[in-house]
């Protein structure tokens, strides 16, 4: 993928998923999804059972596998249809991926030209805090218009 597209792929999904982004109403209940819906619909364990094709100990194995964060989606999906619900999937990022990606390019130019810095202090040849950060936006810059995977490399 060329560095265009994928600014436009990080625009598109940051339009997408902003308005999840601060959303505390999408958190999960604290008897989880399944159970709450189940039992405002007035749903026993051992209807849903029947409606997913499964025996009442293994819906609240579902229910506990939910509220641990081990259940499988596949299972999800199939608690949720019997529920008559849509699962909902997304990862949903902190902060837009437009900003991540220019403070991840901003960090490891200031890795890099610290790195340089010290080298030329230790050689006398220090240079100053205007220059640094002009030097720090030059190779930003030039970072994000590279390759992205490169940015994410620890090295």
């Amino acid at each position: 993928m060329h560095t265009e597209d994928r600014a436009m792929a990080r625009k598109h999904l940051d339009k997408r998923l902003s308005p999840f982004r601060d959303s505390t109403e999408l958190l999960r209940p604290s008897k989880g999804w399944i159970k709450a819906i189940r039992e405002a619909l007035g749903m026993t364990a051992v209807q849903l059972a029947h409606r997913i094709g499964v025996t009442k100990p293994r819906v609240y194995a579902i229910e506990k596998a939910e509220l641990s964060g081990s259940i499988t989606l596949d299972s999800l999906e199939r608690a949720a249809h019997a529920l008559d619900c849509t699962v909902v999937y997304a990862l949903v990022p902190r902060e837009p991926l437009q900003e991540r990606v220019e403070a991840r390019a901003i960090s490891k130019a200031k890795q890099r030209i610290q790195s340089a810095s010290h080298t030329m202090t230790l050689e006398d040849q220090a240079i100053d805090k205007d220059a640094l950060r002009e030097q720090v936006g030059a190779l930003a810059e030039k970072l994000l218009t590279q390759s992205g995977s490169r940015l994410w490399e620890d090295t």
